[in-house]
C-alpha cells in the first residue's frame, strides 16, 4: 500500500543500495534461530513431562514436521502455454489423463485395497456371534457400490487413453495429423496406463486371495433369499428387494469373481472392434505398432535393472508392462512371441511381484491366463521349469538370507554414518556444487566401487523391502514351511528398513534444507542441457511444422522447469521432452545425462514419499505370526535388545490402513483387537519370561548357601537381562511399554504378597530388593509390613464354623490368655489374642458373642455325648468303683491322701486295654477331649474379654461414664427436628449399651454351667459321678504327655512340640463343676500326696549321692544326677498342673458347692422380696400421711 502511495518523480529516482537484501537474510537467521530454539524447548518440555520417550520416535506425533512435496497451485492450462496451440492441447490431455490416473491409484492404494484387505479382521474365531457375518457384510455393501464405482471410472479412463493415443497415431491416409507423430514416442503415458491396468489386476488378485469375503457373500446372499420369502418378519418392503437384489447381482458379476481386469479387457475388445467415436484403434496399424514399440522400449528398460542393485520401481512397471501387453493382444489380436518369451523369462529370474501388503502376484500365471492363444506357443516343459524356479527361489534365499543380512548390516551402518557426516558438515560456498553432488548421492544414487555396488539411501530400502515382502508372501501363498534362521533374519532386516527411514527421519530438517538446493541444481543441469538443444534448434534455418513442434517442446519444458519441482511440472517436462527429443535435437552424449538427472529429480522431489513407501512395513500385520519367535530370539540375545524399537515402529506402520476398514461399527475396535494381541504377545514371550528369570536370579543368588544349581557362568553360560532395563520406553498405539517399570512392578508385588504369607521372610525379600537396585538398576518399593504379625488373625467367624477343628489344633495357655497352634507347615505357628478377637467383634459387631457362644454350647453337647460313654464303658466304670472303695477302706491309713502308685497303675493298665495305630491308649484319647472341652471354654473365655475390650475401645471417647447426659432431652429443649431427636435417641441407647457392657459383659460361663449341671447331676447320669476318681490317673498322663511335648522342643523334628496346654485344667475344672465334685476331688489330697512321693525319692536319691560320693563312682553319679533332675521336672509339672488347675477352678466359683449356692440363691431372692414389702406399705401410707 506503501508503495502505491509514493508518486512519479519519487519512483523515477529509487536505487538499490542493498539494505533489502541484508534485511531479509537477516530476518531469515532470526526465524532459522527461532525454529531451533523452540524445537529444543518443545524436547525439553517432552522430557520433563514424560520419562518415557522411546529412542524410536513415532512420526504421528511430530510437534511441528516440514512437507517437502511441493504443491502446485497453476492448473495444468496454466502450466501448458507455448504459441503452439496444437502441441498445448496434445500435451494437455495427456497430462490430465495421466494426473487422473495417479490420483486413481492414490484413491485404490489407500482407500479400496486396505478396506478389501481388512474385511474379517479384528474378530476372533472363538467369539464369532451367530449373524455376525451377514452384519458384516451388511456393512460392507455400500463400499463394495465405492468400488463398482471406481472400477468403472477405470474403465473410462482406460478407454480414454487408447482413444487419445490412436487418434495420434492414425494410419489413415485420408485423416488429418494431429502433429508430426512418426518419431514421438509417449512412454510415460504408456506407463501411467499400465500403472491403472496394474491396480484392476491387484483387485482381482485381492479378491481372489479372500475367502473369507467370499464365504461371507454366499452367507449374505442365503440371508437375502430368506428376507425375501418373509419381508414383513425383516420389516422390510417387498418392492425394495429386487432392486437390491439386482445390485448385488452386478456387484458379484463385476468385482467377486476376480474378473475384474478379465471384464474390462473384454469391454475394451467390444468398444474397439465397433468403434462409434470415428476413431480406429483395432484396425489402426500404426497405433499397433507404436504401442507395442512403447512396450517394448518400457520392457527393455525394465528387464535390464531388474534383480540389479539399481532397482527401484522396476518391478511395478514389469507388471504394468505385462498388463500392457495383454490389452495389446485384446485390442490387435496379434502376439509378439519373442516379446512374450522374453516376458516369461524374466520369471525366472523375478518368481513373484508383491503388489500391495500380503498379495503376491506370479507374472507366468498371469500371462498364460490371460493370453491364451500365445500359451499355446510355450512348451509345457519351460512353463513347468519357470513354476519350480518359485521353490527353487525359495531354497536359495534360505540359504544366502543369513549373509545378506550381515551385508545389509554393514551397507547400511556405513551410509547412516555417512549420511551423519555429511549432513552435519557446514555448506561451503566454494564448493557448493561439489557438495550437493555429495548429498545426493548419498540419498538416491549408487556408485560402483572395485566392481563391488555400495548401495545407498533409497535403493537400500527398496532392495531390503523386496527381499522381506517377496520371500514372506512366497512362503504365505505357496504355504511352504520357513525355518527360525529365516524368520530371524527377515526381523533383522525390518529393522535395518526402519533404521533408515528414521536416519532420514532424524536429520529431516537438513535433508528438507539440501533437497531444495539439489532440485535446484538438478533443475539448472536440465535447463543447460534444454537450453543448448534448444540454440541448435533454433540455429537450423530449415522450419517445418515438425520443427517448430520441437521448439514449441522444449521452450515448455524449459519455462515449466522454471519453478517448483512439483508432479505436474515435471510431468509436463516427460511429455514435452518425448516431443523435443526427435530429430535428433540432442546428441547421445547429452541425452542420456539429460534422462538421468530428470530421474534424479524425480527421487529427490519426491525423496519423503518414496523413503515412507519402501520403508513401510504395514505387510507385517499379516505376518504377524513370526512376532513371538522374534521376541524369543530378542530375549536370548539380550545384548541388542534395544532394536526392538524398531520392531515396534513396523508393527505401528499398518495402524493408518486399518483406519479404511469398513466391515466393523468402527475401525476402533480392529485397533483395539490388533493392540491386545500384540501386547498379549509381548507379554507372554518378554516380559513375564524376563519377570520369572529376574526373580529366579534373585533367590538363587540370596539362597547361595543352599548350593543349588551350578551356577557358574563359565559352564552354564550367562545371560545379561540387565540391558532390557537400560532401553528407554517402547511408544505403541497410545501407551508406553516401559519394561523396567512392568519388571519393578511384579517383583514389587510378588514380595509383597509372599512377605504377608510368611512374615518371617522379611529380610529375605528385602535382601532381594536390595540385590534387584544393586544388580539390575530397579528402584524397589519397600513394603513396610510389620516383621511377625498383624492384629487381625483368624477371624471369629471363621473359627465359629470350624470351632470342632480350632480345639484340635490350638492349645490353650491360661495366664496369658493365648492360644497357640498346634503344628504347620509353615515355619511360623499362628496365634490368637484378645486384640484379634477384639478386632474381629469390631468387624462383625458384638452379636457375633452371642452366636459363638451358642456354636460352643453345641460343641459341648456332642463332646460330652462321648465322654457319657468312655465314663459308661464297664472296663473304666468297674476299675474306677475299685478304686473308690478301695480308698474309702484305706484312708485312714494312708492319711486321707490316694496313693500316688495307684493312680500309676491306673493309667498303665488302660494300655492293656488296647492302643490306636499312632501309639495312644483310652486314657490319652480321654485327656484330649477333656483338654478340647477346656479349649472350648478358654475361646468363650477369650470371647467375653475380647468383648470387654472391645467395648472399651468404643467407649474411650466418653469423658465420665457416671456421669452421661441424655442428648434426647438437650435436643428437644432445643426444639430441633424430629430427626435430630431421633438421632439422638438412638446415640443414648447406644451409649447407655456400651457402658452396660463394658462394666459388666456377660457371665457366659455360668450359663454354660446352668445348661448342663442339672443333667450331669442327675439319677440317671449317675456313672459320671465316678468322675473325680479318674482324675489322678489322667493328672500323671497328661504330665507325661506335657514332659514329652516340651522335650521335643529342643530336637530337630519338632513334630508334636508344645510348651503349654492348659485346656486339660480348665476342662478338668469345668466338669468338676458341672458334677459338684469339688469336695470330693479335695477329699482324694491327690496334689499332696504327689508332692510328698517326689519328695521322698528325691531325698532318697541325695542320701545316696552322699553315701556314693565316697566310692567316687562316676557313672553311677551321673546316674543319680539324671534320676533327680527327672524326679524335679516331674514334681514342677505336676505343680504347673495344680496352680493352672487352681487357677480354672476361680471361674467356676469352686469355694462353693452346689447346695451352698443354691442356698445363695434362695436368700438373695427371698431379700428382693423383702425389699419390694418394705418399699409397698410406704406408698400405701402416702394418702394417710396428707
Amino acid at each position: 500500500m506503501a508503495v502505491e502511495s509514493i508518486s512519479a518523480d519519487w519512483e523515477f529516482d529509487r536505487f538499490d543500495d542493498g539494505s533489502q537484501k541484508i534485511h531479509t537474510e537477516v530476518q531469515l537467521k532470526n526465524y532459522g534461530k527461532f525454529l531451533e530454539d523452540y524445537t529444543s524447548q518443545l524436547k525439553a518440555i517432552e522430557e520433563a513431562l514424560d520419562d518415557s520417550i522411546g529412542d524410536v520416535w513415532d512420526f504421528t506425533l511430530d510437534p511441528i514436521a516440514l512437507k517437502l512435496l511441493p504443491y502446485e497451485q497453476s492448473s495444468l492450462l496454466e502450466l501448458i502455454k507455448t504459441e503452439n496451440k496444437v502441441l498445448n492441447k496434445v500435451i494437455t490431455v495427456y497430462a490430465a489423463l495421466c494426473s487422473e490416473v495417479k490420483k486413481l491409484k492414490y484413491e485404490a492404494e489407500t482407500k479400496f485395497y486396505n478396506g478389501l484387505l481388512y474385511y474379517g479382521e479384528g474378530v476372533s474365531d472363538t467369539s464369532v456371534v451367530e449373524g455376525e457375518c451377514q452384519v458384516q457384510m451388511g456393512r460392507f455393501v455400500s463400499f463394495l457400490q465405492e468400488l463398482s464405482c471406481f472400477v468403472t471410472r477405470c474403465f473410462e479412463v482406460v478407454i480414454n487413453v487408447v482413444y487419445q493415443l490412436a487418434a495420434l497415431y492414425n494410419s489413415n491416409k485420408g485423416a488429418t495429423k494431429i502433429i508430426e507423430s512418426s518419431g514421438v514416442h509417449f512412454q510415460t503415458v504408456y506407463e501411467h496406463l499400465g500403472e491403472l491396468l496394474v491396480v484392476l489386476i491387484t483387485l482381482d488378485e485381492i479378491m481372489e486371495n479372500h475367502a473369507t469375503f467370499r464365504d461371507h457373500w454366499k452367507m449374505y446372499k442365503r440371508l437375502l433369499k430368506s428376507v425375501h420369502h418373509n419381508p414383513s418378519k425383516f420389516g422390510i418392503p417387498e418392492e425394495k428387494l429386487k432392486p437390491f437384489e439386482k445390485l448385488l447381482l452386478k456387484l458379484e458379476g463385476q468385482l467377486l469373481d476376480s474378473m475384474i481386469f478379465q471384464v474390462t479387457m473384454a469391454c475394451v475388445e467390444q468398444r474397439f472392434d465397433y468403434p462409434g467415436e470415428g476413431v480406429s484403434v483395432s484396425k489402426n496399424g500404426a497405433f499397433a505398432e507404436e504401442f507395442a514399440h512403447n512396450i517394448r522400449t518400457i520392457f527393455a528398460n525394465v528387464e535390464s535393472k531388474l534383480g540389479e542393485p539399481a532397482e527401484i520401481d522396476q518391478r511395478d512397471k514389469y507388471a504394468g508392462v505385462c498388463g500392457l501387453f495383454v490389452l495389446h493382444f485384446h485390442i490387435f489380436r496379434t502376439v509378439d512371441k519373442r516379446l512374450y518369451k522374453s516376458l516369461l523369462d524374466v520369471c525366472k529370474k523375478v518368481p513373484a511381484v508383491t503388489l500391495t501388503a500380503n498379495i503376491i502376484w506370479f507374472p507366468d500365471t498371469f500371462l498364460i491366463n490371460k493370453v491364451p492363444a500365445a500359451a499355446k506357443l510355450v512348451d509345457k516343459k519351460s512353463v513347468q521349469t519357470i513354476r519350480s524356479s518359485r521353490d527353487v527361489f525359495l531354497q536359495q534365499k534360505a540359504q544366502t538370507l543369513t549373509k545378506d543380512v550381515q551385508s545389509y548390516y554393514v551397507f547400511v551402518t556405513s551410509w547412516m554414518m555417512k549420511m551423519e557426516a555429511i549432513l552435519s558438515k557446514e555448506q561451503r560456498t566454494d564448493k557448493l556444487s561439489d557438495d550437493l553432488s555429495n548429498r545426493c548421492n548419498v540419498f538416491v544414487q549408487n556408485r560402483a566401487f572395485n566392481h563391488v555396488s555400495c548401495l545407498q539411501g533409497i535403493l537400500y530400502a527398496y532392495s531390503i523391502s523386496t527381499i522381506i515382502k517377496t520371500t514372506m508372501n512366497m512362503h504365505m501363498s505357496m504355504q511352504r514351511p520357513m525355518t527360525k534362521t529365516s524368520v530371524k533374519a527377515l526381523c533383522r532386516l525390518m529393522e535395518l528398513l526402519k533404521a533408515i527411514e528414521h536416519t532420514f527421519h532424524r536429520r529431516s530438517l537438513v535433508v528438507a534444507d539440501s533437497v531444495s538446493h539439489i532440485t535446484q541444481q538438478l533443475q539448472s543441469q536440465a535447463l543447460s542441457s534444454i537450453s543448448t538443444a534448444k540454440k541448435r534448434v533454433i540455429s537450423d534455418k530449415k522450419y517445418s511444422e515438425q520443427r517448430l513442434d520441437v521448439l514449441s517442446a522444449l521452450v515448455l519444458a524449459e519455462n515449466t522447469l522454471n519453478g517448483p519441482s512439483t508432479r505436474e511440472r515435471r510431468l509436463v517436462v516427460s511429455l514435452a521432452l518425448s516431443v523435443g527429443t526427435q530429430m535428433k535435437t540432442f546428441k547421445d552424449e547429452e541425452l542420456l545425462p539429460l534422462q538421468l538427472v530428470l530421474k534424479k529429480l524425480d527421487l529427490i522431489s519426491e525423496l519423503r514419499e518414496r523413503v515412507k513407501v519402501q520403508c513401510d512395513c504395514s505387510f507385517l500385520y499379516w505376518h504377524r505370526a513370526i512376532f513371538p519367535i522374534y521376541l524369543d530370539d530378542v530375549y536370548d540375545n539380550a545384548v541388542d535388545a534395544a532394536r526392538m524399537h524398531y520392531m515396534f515402529s513396523a508393527l505401528r506402520d499398518s495402524v493408518p490402513s486399518m483406519l479404511y476398514a469398513k466391515h466393523m461399527e468402527s475401525c476402533e475396535q480392529l485397533l483395539d483387537s490388533y493392540d491386545k494381541e500384540i501386547m498379549g504377545v509381548f507379554t507372554e514371550h518378554l516380559l513375564d519370561k524376563l519377570c520369572k528369570e529376574i526373580e529366579k536370579d534373585l533367590r538363587l543368588s540370596v539362597h547361595t548357601h543352599l548350593k543349588l544349581d551350578d551356577r557358574n557362568p563359565f559352564k552354564v553360560g550367562m545371560k545379561d537381562l540387565a540391558h532390557f532395563f537400560s532401553l528407554k520406553p517402547i511408544r505403541f498405539f497410545n501407551r508406553f511399554i516401559d519394561i523396567k517399570a512392568y519388571v519393578t512392578h511384579y517383583l514389587d508385588k510378588t514380595f509383597y504378597n509372599l512377605t504377608t504369607v510368611a512374615l518371617h521372610d522379611w529380610a529375605t525379600y528385602s535382601e532381594m530388593r536390595n540385590l534387584a537396585t544393586q544388580r539390575y538398576g530397579l528402584v524397589m518399593t519397600e513394603a513396610h509390613l510389620p516383621s511377625q504379625t498383624l492384629e487381625q488373625g483368624l477371624d471369629v467367624l471363621e473359627i465359629m464354623r470350624n470351632i470342632h477343628v480350632f480345639v484340635s489344633r490350638y492349645l490353650y495357655n491360661l495366664n496369658n490368655q493365648i492360644f497357640i497352634e498346634k503344628t504347620s507347615n509353615n515355619k511360623h505357628l499362628n496365634t490368637i489374642n484378645i486384640r484379634h478377637i477384639a478386632n474381629s467383634i469390631r468387624t462383625h459387631g458384638t452379636g457375633i458373642m452371642n452366636t459363638t457362644v451358642n456354636f460352643t454350647y453345641q460343641f459341648l453337647r456332642k463332646k460330652f455325648y462321648i465322654f457319657s460313654q468312655f465314663m459308661y464303658d464297664e472296663h473304666i466304670k468297674s476299675r474306677l468303683i475299685k478304686d473308690i472303695r478301695f480308698f474309702r477302706e484305706t484312708k485312714d491309713q494312708s492319711d486321707q491322701k490316694y496313693p500316688f502308685e495307684r493312680a500309676e497303675k491306673f493309667n498303665r493298665g488302660i494300655r492293656k486295654l488296647g492302643i490306636t495305630p499312632d501309639g495312644q491308649s483310652y486314657l490319652d484319647q480321654f485327656r484330649q477331649l477333656i483338654s478340647q472341652i477346656g479349649n472350648a471354654m478358654g475361646y468363650v473365655r477369650m470371647i467375653r474379654s475380647g468383648g470387654l475390650h472391645c467395648c472399651s475401645s468404643a467407649i474411650r471417647f466418653v469423658p465420665d461414664l457416671e456421669d452421661i447426659v441424655n442428648f434426647e432431652e438437650l435436643v428437644k429443649e432445643e426444639g430441633l427436628s424430629k430427626e435430630t431427636q431421633r438421632a439422638a435417641s438412638l446415640l443414648d441407647c447406644v451409649l447407655s449399651d456400651l457402658t452396660s457392657n463394658s462394666a459388666e459383659g456377660t457371665e457366659y460361663f455360668k450359663m454354660l454351667v446352668g445348661v448342663f449341671a442339672q443333667e450331669f447331676r442327675s439319677v440317671k447320669n449317675m456313672h459320671l459321678r465316678n468322675f473325680y476318681m479318674i482324675v489322678p490317673p489322667l493328672t500323671v498322663n497328661f504330665v507325661e504327655h506335657s514332659i514329652n511335648c516340651k522335650e521335643k522342643l529342643n530336637k530337630k523334628n519338632k513334630n508334636g512340640a508344645a510348651f503349654t496346654d492348659d485346656g486339660f485344667a480348665m476342662g478338668v475344672a469345668y466338669i468338676l463343676k458341672l458334677l459338684d465334685q469339688y469336695q470330693e476331688f479335695d477329699s482324694l489330697h491327690w496334689f499332696q500326696a504327689v508332692r510328698e512321693k517326689y519328695m521322698k525319692e528325691m531325698n532318697a536319691v541325695v542320701k545316696e549321692q552322699n553315701v556314693q560320693a565316697t566310692n567316687q563312682d562316676e557313672k553311677l553319679m551321673q546316674t543319680m544326677n539324671l534320676t533327680q533332675k527327672r524326679l524335679d521336672i516331674y514334681l514342677q509339672e505336676f505343680e504347673l498342673l495344680y496352680f493352672s488347675l487352681s487357677s480354672a477352678r476361680i471361674f467356676f466359683r469352686a469355694d462353693k458347692t452346689a447346695a451352698e449356692e443354691t442356698q445363695e440363691k434362695k436368700d438373695r431372692e427371698d431379700g428382693g422380696k423383702a425389699d419390694v414389702a418394705s418399699s409397698e406399705p410406704a406408698v400405701s401410707t402416702e394418702p394417710s400421711v396428707k
